[in-house]
């Protein structure tokens, strides 16, 4: 029997050339919900952490949905798709979307992985096409007199690092399907997603930092170069 075929896809800097959740931060910042100074210090310091593969990602959670839990559902909706159209849609390259497309042309079931939260993510990976999204969600304060809204905490096992393997692994259980029935192609610039790239039949260091570049040099894994 022909393994059913896996597409997954990172999104951040993997199929758009920039961190949504730090461009959603300086968003709503340039918006007057946080303070710019503050924020911004505070965001560039998550930023790094990340980068070097160090990110608390409970802390992070708490400090980037902050805003939103703020400011309520009606306005954050709001802005969201201001942001969409603003900064997203203009981000998605040809090339980017070809390759998802290809993908789904091919068969293949296609998901977005990110650490990146649902709010933050859901819209973009719409703009893609792809219904299938694995991201960080959110508790969301759902008790009797409760918000209805974000608490900022995370609910579930985050999509970060280790988490995205753990949860790649509950979607395939939710269809009856383990590692061993599928053929996975696995693209991400992060080295934070090491555990799923080693987990991945085909993995695919696209757009890779230098650590994840060095590795998949030494590893004879695919390289690619999506954004010039």
């Amino acid at each position: 029997m022909t393994a059913r075929k896996l597409a997954l896809f990172d999104l951040d800097h993997t199929l758009i050339p920039l961190d949504s959740d730090f461009a959603w931060g300086e968003f709503t910042t340039a918006l007057g919900w946080t303070d710019a100074d503050a924020f911004q210090q505070k965001n560039q310091e998550f930023y790094e952490h990340y980068k070097a593969g160090t990110l608390d990602i409970h802390a992070y959670c708490r400090f980037a949905t902050a805003a939103v839990v703020r400011q309520g559902a009606s306005k954050s909706i709001a802005a969201h798709a201001d942001f969409m159209r603003d900064f997203i849609e203009k981000s998605i390259q040809p090339q980017a979307l070809k390759l998802v497309r290809d993908h789904q042309a091919a068969g293949d079931d296609v998901v977005i992985v990110t650490a990146t939260n649902a709010f933050v993510t859901r819209p973009i990976a719409a703009a893609f096409g792809v219904g299938e999204l694995i991201a960080v969600d959110l508790v969301v304060d759902d008790a009797p007199g409760g918000t209805g809204w974000y608490t900022g905490e995370i609910a579930g096992v985050p999509s970060f690092r280790e988490g995205k393997v753990t949860r790649v692994e509950q979607w395939l259980a939710a269809r009856g399907l383990a590692w061993d029935a599928v053929h996975t192609t696995f693209y991400s610039d992060s080295i934070n997603d090491l555990p799923l790239m080693e987990k991945a039949d085909v993995p695919v260091a696209t757009n890779p930092d230098p650590r994840l570049r060095a590795l998949a040099g030494q590893r004879g894994w695919r390289i690619l170069e999506l954004f010039s």
